[in-house]
Protein backbone atom coordinates (compact mmCIF):
# COMPACT_ATOMS: atom_id res chain seq x y z
CA UNK A 1 0.00 0.00 0.00
CA UNK A 2 1.30 3.46 -1.02
CA UNK A 3 1.64 5.87 1.90
CA UNK A 4 0.76 10.04 1.03
CA UNK A 5 3.77 11.18 3.00
CA UNK A 6 3.55 14.36 5.13
CA UNK A 7 6.10 16.28 3.24
CA UNK A 8 3.82 15.82 -0.54
CA UNK A 9 0.68 16.78 1.61
CA UNK A 10 2.00 19.87 3.05
CA UNK A 11 3.75 21.19 -0.48
CA UNK A 12 0.27 20.39 -2.07
CA UNK A 13 -1.23 22.52 0.95
CA UNK A 14 1.00 25.02 0.12
CA UNK A 15 0.09 25.14 -3.51
CA UNK A 16 -3.22 25.51 -2.95
CA UNK A 17 -3.17 28.55 -0.25
CA UNK A 18 -0.69 30.65 -2.58
CA UNK A 19 -3.08 29.82 -5.44
CA UNK A 20 -6.11 31.15 -3.88
CA UNK A 21 -4.72 33.74 -2.17
CA UNK A 22 -2.79 34.57 -6.06
CA UNK A 23 -6.63 34.62 -7.44
CA UNK A 24 -8.00 36.32 -4.47
CA UNK A 25 -5.16 39.25 -5.22
CA UNK A 26 -6.03 38.80 -9.24
CA UNK A 27 -9.76 39.45 -9.15
CA UNK A 28 -9.60 42.57 -6.45
CA UNK A 29 -6.89 43.98 -8.74
CA UNK A 30 -9.11 43.99 -11.75
CA UNK A 31 -10.45 47.05 -12.65
CA UNK A 32 -14.24 47.86 -11.96
CA UNK A 33 -14.86 50.95 -13.92
CA UNK A 34 -13.73 52.87 -17.20
CA UNK A 35 -11.94 55.59 -15.09
CA UNK A 36 -9.49 52.59 -13.55
CA UNK A 37 -8.75 51.17 -16.87
CA UNK A 38 -7.80 55.10 -18.27
CA UNK A 39 -5.74 54.98 -15.45
CA UNK A 40 -3.90 52.10 -16.12
CA UNK A 41 -3.86 52.51 -19.71
CA UNK A 42 -2.03 55.96 -19.29
CA UNK A 43 0.49 54.18 -16.45
CA UNK A 44 1.49 51.64 -18.74
CA UNK A 45 1.94 54.37 -21.76
CA UNK A 46 3.62 56.85 -19.47
CA UNK A 47 7.01 55.03 -20.25
CA UNK A 48 6.59 55.50 -23.88
CA UNK A 49 5.49 59.28 -23.64
CA UNK A 50 8.41 60.25 -21.52
CA UNK A 51 11.05 58.58 -24.00
CA UNK A 52 8.87 61.07 -26.69
CA UNK A 53 9.17 63.91 -24.51
CA UNK A 54 13.00 62.66 -24.19
CA UNK A 55 13.56 63.51 -27.64
CA UNK A 56 11.24 66.04 -28.38
CA UNK A 57 13.44 68.00 -25.98
CA UNK A 58 16.64 67.07 -27.64
CA UNK A 59 14.93 68.21 -30.72
CA UNK A 60 13.85 71.51 -29.44
CA UNK A 61 17.73 72.66 -28.09
CA UNK A 62 18.94 71.29 -31.37
CA UNK A 63 17.29 73.56 -33.09
CA UNK A 64 17.59 76.79 -30.72
CA UNK A 65 19.98 78.56 -32.83
CA UNK A 66 17.95 78.12 -35.89
CA UNK A 67 15.33 79.60 -34.48
CA UNK A 68 17.09 82.58 -33.34
CA UNK A 69 18.52 83.31 -37.30
CA UNK A 70 15.09 83.43 -38.43
CA UNK A 71 13.63 85.92 -35.62
CA UNK A 72 16.96 88.30 -36.48
CA UNK A 73 15.45 87.91 -40.31
CA UNK A 74 12.18 88.41 -39.27
CA UNK A 75 12.85 92.10 -37.38
CA UNK A 76 15.07 92.92 -40.53
CA UNK A 77 12.28 93.11 -42.72
CA UNK A 78 9.53 94.08 -40.56
CA UNK A 79 10.22 97.89 -41.63
CA UNK A 80 9.55 97.01 -45.46
CA UNK A 81 6.50 94.99 -44.52
CA UNK A 82 5.08 98.07 -42.67
CA UNK A 83 5.34 99.77 -46.27
CA UNK A 84 3.62 97.38 -48.28
CA UNK A 85 0.83 97.07 -45.81
CA UNK A 86 0.22 100.93 -46.25
CA UNK A 87 0.39 100.83 -49.36
CA UNK A 88 -2.48 97.97 -50.13
CA UNK A 89 -4.77 99.49 -47.34
CA UNK A 90 -6.23 102.25 -50.14
CA UNK A 91 -7.22 98.97 -52.42
CA UNK A 92 -8.12 97.11 -49.06
CA UNK A 93 -10.75 99.59 -48.19
CA UNK A 94 -12.17 99.87 -51.92
CA UNK A 95 -12.61 96.05 -52.25
CA UNK A 96 -14.81 96.12 -48.81
CA UNK A 97 -18.27 96.59 -50.10
CA UNK A 98 -17.72 93.51 -52.56
CA UNK A 99 -16.88 91.44 -49.71
CA UNK A 100 -19.25 91.71 -47.08
CA UNK A 101 -22.06 89.58 -49.23
CA UNK A 102 -18.98 86.74 -49.54
CA UNK A 103 -18.42 87.23 -45.80
CA UNK A 104 -21.69 86.24 -44.69
CA UNK A 105 -21.35 83.19 -47.47
CA UNK A 106 -18.20 82.64 -45.22
CA UNK A 107 -19.97 82.90 -41.37
CA UNK A 108 -22.19 80.17 -42.88
CA UNK A 109 -19.85 78.20 -43.93
CA UNK A 110 -17.69 78.67 -40.94
CA UNK A 111 -20.69 77.64 -38.56
CA UNK A 112 -21.56 74.57 -40.83
CA UNK A 113 -17.85 73.46 -40.62
CA UNK A 114 -18.10 73.94 -36.73
CA UNK A 115 -20.96 71.92 -36.02
CA UNK A 116 -19.30 69.22 -38.20
CA UNK A 117 -16.34 68.95 -35.93
CA UNK A 118 -18.39 68.97 -32.86
CA UNK A 119 -20.56 65.94 -34.19
CA UNK A 120 -16.62 64.38 -34.79
CA UNK A 121 -15.94 64.99 -31.77
CA UNK A 122 -18.87 63.51 -30.34
CA UNK A 123 -18.39 60.22 -32.33
CA UNK A 124 -14.68 60.15 -31.35
CA UNK A 125 -15.34 60.35 -28.15
CA UNK A 126 -18.38 57.84 -28.38
CA UNK A 127 -15.77 55.50 -30.19
CA UNK A 128 -13.30 56.41 -27.34
CA UNK A 129 -15.33 54.97 -24.78
CA UNK A 130 -16.54 51.89 -26.06
CA UNK A 131 -12.95 51.27 -26.81
CA UNK A 132 -12.78 51.86 -22.78
CA UNK A 133 -15.66 49.60 -22.34
CA UNK A 134 -13.93 47.24 -24.18
CA UNK A 135 -10.84 46.81 -22.10
CA UNK A 136 -12.55 47.22 -18.95
CA UNK A 137 -14.56 43.64 -20.01
CA UNK A 138 -11.03 42.21 -21.36
CA UNK A 139 -9.41 43.20 -18.33
CA UNK A 140 -12.05 42.00 -16.07
CA UNK A 141 -12.21 38.92 -17.94
CA UNK A 142 -8.25 37.69 -17.52
CA UNK A 143 -8.68 36.39 -13.86
CA UNK A 144 -11.59 34.27 -14.78
CA UNK A 145 -9.78 33.35 -18.02
CA UNK A 146 -6.88 32.34 -16.36
CA UNK A 147 -8.54 30.48 -13.96
CA UNK A 148 -10.90 28.55 -16.55
CA UNK A 149 -7.53 27.80 -18.52
CA UNK A 150 -6.11 26.00 -15.32
CA UNK A 151 -9.14 24.41 -14.56
CA UNK A 152 -10.38 22.74 -17.49
CA UNK A 153 -6.31 21.75 -18.29
CA UNK A 154 -6.25 19.78 -14.98
CA UNK A 155 -9.69 18.37 -15.70
CA UNK A 156 -8.96 16.79 -19.10
CA UNK A 157 -5.62 15.61 -18.07
CA UNK A 158 -7.63 13.16 -15.91
CA UNK A 159 -10.37 12.54 -18.95
CA UNK A 160 -7.37 11.58 -21.09
CA UNK A 161 -6.09 9.10 -18.40
CA UNK A 162 -9.48 7.90 -18.03
CA UNK A 163 -9.45 7.16 -22.10
CA UNK A 164 -6.01 5.72 -21.75
CA UNK A 165 -7.45 3.43 -19.67
CA UNK A 166 -10.68 2.19 -21.51
CA UNK A 167 -8.33 1.48 -24.64
CA UNK A 168 -6.33 -0.43 -22.35
CA UNK A 169 -8.89 -2.54 -21.00
CA UNK A 170 -10.87 -3.06 -24.85
CA UNK A 171 -7.41 -3.65 -26.06
CA UNK A 172 -6.77 -6.40 -23.54
CA UNK A 173 -3.52 -4.89 -23.39
CA UNK A 174 -0.98 -7.28 -21.98
CA UNK A 175 1.43 -4.65 -20.88
CA UNK A 176 -0.29 -2.31 -18.94
CA UNK A 177 -2.64 -3.80 -15.69
CA UNK A 178 0.38 -2.88 -13.59
CA UNK A 179 -0.11 0.65 -14.30
CA UNK A 180 -4.03 0.43 -13.74
CA UNK A 181 -4.05 1.43 -9.98
CA UNK A 182 -1.83 4.47 -11.12
CA UNK A 183 -4.35 5.46 -13.90
CA UNK A 184 -7.36 4.93 -11.20
CA UNK A 185 -5.80 7.30 -8.76
CA UNK A 186 -5.32 10.16 -11.40
CA UNK A 187 -8.61 9.99 -12.76
CA UNK A 188 -9.98 9.91 -9.13
CA UNK A 189 -9.17 14.04 -9.92
CA UNK A 190 -11.91 13.67 -12.17
CA UNK A 191 -15.14 14.14 -9.75
CA UNK A 192 -13.63 17.06 -8.02
CA UNK A 193 -12.84 18.26 -10.74
CA UNK A 194 -16.23 17.70 -12.38
CA UNK A 195 -17.64 19.94 -9.63
CA UNK A 196 -15.47 22.83 -10.13
CA UNK A 197 -15.63 22.83 -13.55
CA UNK A 198 -19.66 22.93 -13.66
CA UNK A 199 -19.72 25.60 -11.14
CA UNK A 200 -17.82 27.57 -12.92
CA UNK A 201 -20.14 27.32 -16.06
CA UNK A 202 -23.66 28.14 -14.25
CA UNK A 203 -21.29 31.12 -12.99
CA UNK A 204 -20.87 32.02 -16.59
CA UNK A 205 -24.38 31.40 -17.15
CA UNK A 206 -25.24 34.05 -14.71
CA UNK A 207 -23.38 36.87 -16.46
CA UNK A 208 -20.80 36.72 -13.54
CA UNK A 209 -18.27 36.91 -16.39
CA UNK A 210 -17.68 37.98 -19.98
CA UNK A 211 -15.77 34.81 -21.36
CA UNK A 212 -18.66 33.11 -23.49
CA UNK A 213 -20.38 36.43 -25.54
CA UNK A 214 -22.80 34.37 -26.89
CA UNK A 215 -24.66 34.16 -23.39
CA UNK A 216 -24.93 38.32 -24.01
CA UNK A 217 -28.27 38.95 -24.91
CA UNK A 218 -27.26 42.91 -26.29
CA UNK A 219 -24.14 41.00 -28.46
CA UNK A 220 -26.66 38.46 -29.58
CA UNK A 221 -28.93 40.98 -31.06
CA UNK A 222 -26.54 42.85 -33.05
CA UNK A 223 -25.04 39.61 -34.42
CA UNK A 224 -26.75 37.58 -36.91
CA UNK A 225 -24.40 34.99 -36.96
CA UNK A 226 -24.60 34.03 -33.33
CA UNK A 227 -28.31 34.35 -33.93
CA UNK A 228 -27.71 31.74 -36.21
CA UNK A 229 -26.45 29.74 -33.73
CA UNK A 230 -28.96 30.08 -30.53
CA UNK A 231 -30.41 26.83 -31.45
CA UNK A 232 -27.79 25.05 -30.28
CA UNK A 233 -25.68 27.89 -28.51
CA UNK A 234 -28.32 28.25 -25.62
CA UNK A 235 -27.08 28.61 -21.97
CA UNK A 236 -30.04 26.10 -20.83
CA UNK A 237 -29.36 23.19 -23.78
CA UNK A 238 -25.35 24.12 -23.15
CA UNK A 239 -25.68 23.62 -19.34
CA UNK A 240 -27.74 20.36 -20.06
CA UNK A 241 -25.24 18.72 -22.63
CA UNK A 242 -22.24 20.12 -19.75
CA UNK A 243 -24.23 17.84 -17.03
CA UNK A 244 -24.69 15.01 -19.01
CA UNK A 245 -21.02 14.49 -20.54
CA UNK A 246 -19.65 15.12 -16.80
CA UNK A 247 -21.77 12.32 -15.09
CA UNK A 248 -20.83 9.93 -18.12
CA UNK A 249 -17.29 10.26 -17.36
CA UNK A 250 -17.91 10.07 -14.15
CA UNK A 251 -20.16 7.22 -14.05
CA UNK A 252 -17.66 5.36 -15.80
CA UNK A 253 -14.64 6.42 -13.80
CA UNK A 254 -16.73 4.90 -10.80
CA UNK A 255 -18.03 1.36 -11.80
CA UNK A 256 -15.02 1.17 -14.07
CA UNK A 257 -12.56 1.17 -10.91
CA UNK A 258 -15.20 -0.40 -8.40
CA UNK A 259 -15.11 -3.55 -10.96
CA UNK A 260 -11.34 -3.37 -10.93
CA UNK A 261 -11.47 -3.22 -7.24
CA UNK A 262 -13.89 -6.70 -6.83
CA UNK A 263 -11.90 -7.95 -9.07
CA UNK A 264 -9.12 -8.75 -7.12
CA UNK A 265 -11.74 -10.96 -4.25
CA UNK A 266 -13.05 -12.97 -7.08
CA UNK A 267 -12.67 -16.11 -8.17
CA UNK A 268 -13.80 -15.59 -11.79
CA UNK A 269 -12.88 -12.67 -14.14
CA UNK A 270 -16.70 -11.79 -14.52
CA UNK A 271 -15.72 -8.51 -13.09
CA UNK A 272 -12.89 -8.17 -15.53
CA UNK A 273 -15.60 -8.94 -18.56
CA UNK A 274 -17.90 -6.27 -16.99
CA UNK A 275 -15.11 -3.78 -17.28
CA UNK A 276 -14.29 -4.92 -20.94
CA UNK A 277 -17.68 -4.31 -22.37
CA UNK A 278 -18.38 -0.83 -20.13
CA UNK A 279 -15.22 0.59 -21.30
CA UNK A 280 -16.40 -0.25 -24.70
CA UNK A 281 -19.15 1.44 -24.50
CA UNK A 282 -17.70 4.07 -22.70
CA UNK A 283 -15.11 4.64 -25.35
CA UNK A 284 -18.03 5.25 -28.45
CA UNK A 285 -19.66 7.57 -25.99
CA UNK A 286 -16.24 9.43 -25.65
CA UNK A 287 -15.29 9.94 -28.45
CA UNK A 288 -19.02 11.77 -29.44
CA UNK A 289 -18.82 13.73 -26.12
CA UNK A 290 -14.90 15.03 -26.35
CA UNK A 291 -16.00 16.76 -29.98
CA UNK A 292 -18.81 18.63 -28.41
CA UNK A 293 -17.48 19.13 -25.40
CA UNK A 294 -14.66 21.17 -27.45
CA UNK A 295 -17.02 22.94 -29.50
CA UNK A 296 -19.06 24.05 -26.18
CA UNK A 297 -16.12 24.70 -23.85
CA UNK A 298 -13.60 26.27 -25.89
CA UNK A 299 -14.44 26.60 -29.67
CA UNK A 300 -18.03 28.93 -28.51
CA UNK A 301 -15.63 31.13 -26.99
CA UNK A 302 -14.70 32.78 -30.28
CA UNK A 303 -18.39 31.55 -31.97
CA UNK A 304 -17.53 33.36 -34.97
CA UNK A 305 -14.94 30.67 -35.81
CA UNK A 306 -15.13 27.08 -36.57
CA UNK A 307 -12.37 24.00 -37.37
CA UNK A 308 -14.11 20.55 -37.85
CA UNK A 309 -10.83 19.42 -36.97
CA UNK A 310 -10.70 20.81 -33.56
CA UNK A 311 -12.23 17.94 -31.60
CA UNK A 312 -9.60 15.40 -32.45
CA UNK A 313 -6.74 18.66 -31.48
CA UNK A 314 -8.51 19.11 -28.68
CA UNK A 315 -8.12 15.67 -27.86
CA UNK A 316 -4.69 15.05 -29.03
CA UNK A 317 -3.29 18.21 -26.37
CA UNK A 318 -4.89 16.41 -23.76
CA UNK A 319 -4.80 12.74 -24.30
CA UNK A 320 -0.74 13.05 -24.77
CA UNK A 321 -1.13 15.27 -21.22
CA UNK A 322 -2.81 12.51 -19.61
CA UNK A 323 -0.03 10.11 -20.67
CA UNK A 324 2.62 12.04 -19.75
CA UNK A 325 1.45 12.23 -16.16
CA UNK A 326 0.82 8.60 -15.98
CA UNK A 327 4.79 8.53 -16.71
CA UNK A 328 5.54 11.41 -14.62
CA UNK A 329 3.47 9.93 -11.15
CA UNK A 330 4.92 6.20 -12.03
CA UNK A 331 8.61 7.29 -11.63
CA UNK A 332 7.53 9.07 -8.59
CA UNK A 333 6.23 6.08 -7.10
CA UNK A 334 9.44 4.11 -8.71
CA UNK A 335 11.58 6.78 -7.20
CA UNK A 336 10.13 6.06 -3.37
CA UNK A 337 10.57 2.14 -3.78
CA UNK A 338 6.33 1.37 -4.97
CA UNK A 339 5.78 -0.65 -8.29
CA UNK A 340 8.33 -3.09 -7.81
CA UNK A 341 6.87 -4.59 -10.89
CA UNK A 342 7.38 -1.66 -13.30
CA UNK A 343 10.26 -2.31 -15.39
CA UNK A 344 12.04 -0.20 -17.88
CA UNK A 345 10.16 -1.48 -20.39
CA UNK A 346 6.72 -0.01 -19.14
CA UNK A 347 8.61 3.33 -19.01
CA UNK A 348 9.59 2.85 -22.57
CA UNK A 349 6.22 2.32 -23.96
CA UNK A 350 5.05 5.31 -21.91
CA UNK A 351 7.80 7.36 -23.37
CA UNK A 352 6.51 6.29 -27.04
CA UNK A 353 3.13 7.18 -26.66
CA UNK A 354 4.77 10.31 -25.39
CA UNK A 355 6.51 10.57 -28.54
CA UNK A 356 3.60 9.31 -31.14
CA UNK A 357 0.88 11.36 -29.25
CA UNK A 358 3.03 14.43 -29.70
CA UNK A 359 3.37 14.34 -32.81
CA UNK A 360 0.32 13.49 -33.83
CA UNK A 361 -0.71 16.79 -32.56
CA UNK A 362 1.80 18.53 -34.56
CA UNK A 363 -0.28 16.97 -37.42
CA UNK A 364 -3.19 18.38 -36.33
CA UNK A 365 -2.01 21.48 -35.28
CA UNK A 366 0.16 21.74 -39.12
CA UNK A 367 -3.06 20.44 -40.86
CA UNK A 368 -6.02 22.80 -38.97
CA UNK A 369 -3.60 25.96 -39.65
CA UNK A 370 -2.31 24.82 -42.92
CA UNK A 371 -5.52 24.52 -44.18
CA UNK A 372 -7.12 27.69 -42.54
CA UNK A 373 -4.08 29.48 -43.67
CA UNK A 374 -4.15 28.91 -47.34
CA UNK A 375 -7.69 29.17 -47.98
CA UNK A 376 -8.01 32.73 -46.66
CA UNK A 377 -11.00 32.88 -46.17
CA UNK A 378 -11.17 35.85 -43.37
CA UNK A 379 -14.08 34.25 -40.38
CA UNK A 380 -11.52 31.29 -40.37
CA UNK A 381 -8.17 33.01 -40.63
CA UNK A 382 -8.49 35.68 -38.07
CA UNK A 383 -8.18 32.78 -35.89
CA UNK A 384 -4.40 32.66 -36.67
CA UNK A 385 -4.23 36.35 -37.11
CA UNK A 386 -5.05 37.04 -33.87
CA UNK A 387 -2.38 34.44 -32.33
CA UNK A 388 0.38 35.19 -34.34
CA UNK A 389 0.52 39.11 -33.84
CA UNK A 390 -1.08 39.30 -30.18
CA UNK A 391 0.25 36.12 -28.92
CA UNK A 392 3.62 34.92 -31.27
CA UNK A 393 5.51 33.96 -28.01
CA UNK A 394 2.80 31.52 -27.31
CA UNK A 395 1.72 30.34 -30.02
CA UNK A 396 4.90 29.54 -31.73
CA UNK A 397 6.14 28.51 -28.32
CA UNK A 398 3.46 25.56 -28.11
CA UNK A 399 5.11 24.41 -31.33
CA UNK A 400 8.59 24.33 -29.94
CA UNK A 401 7.74 22.54 -26.87
CA UNK A 402 4.81 20.39 -27.86
CA UNK A 403 6.72 18.97 -30.89
CA UNK A 404 10.29 20.21 -31.38
CA UNK A 405 11.07 19.31 -28.26
CA UNK A 406 10.21 15.85 -27.71
CA UNK A 407 10.74 15.00 -30.99
CA UNK A 408 14.38 16.02 -30.26
CA UNK A 409 14.58 14.20 -27.09
CA UNK A 410 12.71 11.27 -27.29
CA UNK A 411 13.25 9.75 -30.73
CA UNK A 412 16.37 8.31 -29.03
CA UNK A 413 15.66 4.78 -27.88
CA UNK A 414 17.77 5.34 -25.24
CA UNK A 415 16.85 8.22 -23.36
CA UNK A 416 13.06 6.66 -23.51
CA UNK A 417 13.95 4.57 -20.21
CA UNK A 418 16.30 7.79 -18.39
CA UNK A 419 14.55 9.04 -15.38
CA UNK A 420 15.83 12.54 -15.34
CA UNK A 421 15.01 12.60 -19.54
CA UNK A 422 11.68 11.73 -18.91
CA UNK A 423 10.79 13.93 -16.06
CA UNK A 424 12.65 16.87 -18.06
CA UNK A 425 10.66 15.88 -21.26
CA UNK A 426 7.33 15.58 -19.14
CA UNK A 427 8.04 18.68 -17.70
CA UNK A 428 8.49 20.48 -21.11
CA UNK A 429 5.27 18.41 -22.73
CA UNK A 430 2.84 19.33 -19.81
CA UNK A 431 3.57 23.13 -19.61
CA UNK A 432 3.75 23.11 -23.62
CA UNK A 433 -0.28 21.71 -23.32
CA UNK A 434 -1.18 24.39 -20.62
CA UNK A 435 0.41 26.55 -23.07
CA UNK A 436 -1.97 25.46 -25.80
CA UNK A 437 -4.80 25.69 -23.79
CA UNK A 438 -4.13 29.56 -22.86
CA UNK A 439 -3.72 29.97 -26.74
CA UNK A 440 -6.59 28.60 -27.19
CA UNK A 441 -9.03 30.76 -25.04
CA UNK A 442 -7.05 33.72 -23.84
CA UNK A 443 -7.19 35.06 -27.23
CA UNK A 444 -10.97 35.68 -27.34
CA UNK A 445 -11.40 36.69 -23.82
CA UNK A 446 -8.78 39.13 -23.07
CA UNK A 447 -7.72 40.29 -26.39
CA UNK A 448 -4.27 42.07 -26.39
CA UNK A 449 -4.27 42.92 -22.80
CA UNK A 450 -3.12 39.59 -22.21
CA UNK A 451 0.10 38.68 -20.11
CA UNK A 452 1.65 35.73 -17.85
CA UNK A 453 0.79 37.05 -14.40
CA UNK A 454 -0.37 36.85 -10.73
CA UNK A 455 -4.14 35.18 -11.90
CA UNK A 456 -2.25 32.65 -14.22
CA UNK A 457 0.58 31.40 -12.41
CA UNK A 458 -1.70 31.06 -9.13
CA UNK A 459 -4.58 29.30 -10.51
CA UNK A 460 -2.31 26.68 -12.00
CA UNK A 461 -1.07 26.23 -8.76
CA UNK A 462 -3.67 25.76 -6.92
CA UNK A 463 -4.95 23.14 -9.20
CA UNK A 464 -1.93 21.73 -9.26
CA UNK A 465 -1.48 21.62 -5.52
CA UNK A 466 -5.45 20.13 -5.64
CA UNK A 467 -4.64 17.64 -7.85
CA UNK A 468 -1.43 16.56 -6.19
CA UNK A 469 -3.67 15.97 -2.85
CA UNK A 470 -6.49 14.16 -4.52
CA UNK A 471 -4.82 11.95 -6.60
CA UNK A 472 -2.23 10.88 -4.37
CA UNK A 473 -4.68 10.64 -1.33
CA UNK A 474 -6.82 8.03 -4.04
CA UNK A 475 -3.26 6.17 -4.24
CA UNK A 476 -3.43 5.63 -0.86
CA UNK A 477 -7.07 3.94 -0.65
CA UNK A 478 -5.90 0.83 -2.19
CA UNK A 479 -3.29 -1.71 -3.95
CA UNK A 480 -1.15 -0.26 -6.56
CA UNK A 481 -1.02 -3.98 -7.85
CA UNK A 482 -4.43 -5.46 -9.54
CA UNK A 483 -3.62 -8.81 -8.06
CA UNK A 484 -6.75 -10.77 -10.19
CA UNK A 485 -6.21 -8.99 -13.46
CA UNK A 486 -6.02 -12.12 -16.04
CA UNK A 487 -3.21 -10.43 -17.60
CA UNK A 488 -1.09 -9.49 -14.41
CA UNK A 489 1.34 -11.67 -14.97
CA UNK A 490 2.31 -10.75 -18.54
CA UNK A 491 2.19 -7.37 -17.51
CA UNK A 492 4.45 -8.41 -14.47
CA UNK A 493 7.11 -9.83 -17.26
CA UNK A 494 6.69 -7.35 -19.96
CA UNK A 495 10.15 -6.34 -21.68
CA UNK A 496 10.33 -5.14 -24.83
Amino acid sequence: MYTFSSKLKTFSFILMIVGILGIGYGFFTAPKDIKEVEEMLAASSHGEHHTEAVEHDANTHESAPVAEHKEVAVHQNDSLTKVVSDSMAVTEDSLATKEEGALDLALVDKIEKEADSKVAAEEAHKEHEAHLEHVLHQLQNKPWAAFYVACIFFLLISMGVLAFYAIQQVAQAGWSPVLFRVMQGITAYLPVASVIFFIFLVISGMHLNHLFIWMDPEVVAHDKLIQNKSGYLNFPFWIIRAAIFLIGWNLYRYFSRKNCLAQDESNDNSFYKKNFKMSAAFLVFFIVTESIMSWDWIMSIDPHWFSTLFGWYVFASFFVSGITTICMITLYLKSKGYLENVNNSHIHDLAKFMFGISVFWTYLWFSQFMLIWYANIPEEVTYFVTRIEDYGITFWGAVVMNFIFPILILINTDFKRITWVLVMAGTVILLGHYVDFFNMIMPSTVGDQWFIGVSEISSLLFFLGLFIFVVFTALSKAPLLPKRNPFIEESKHFHY
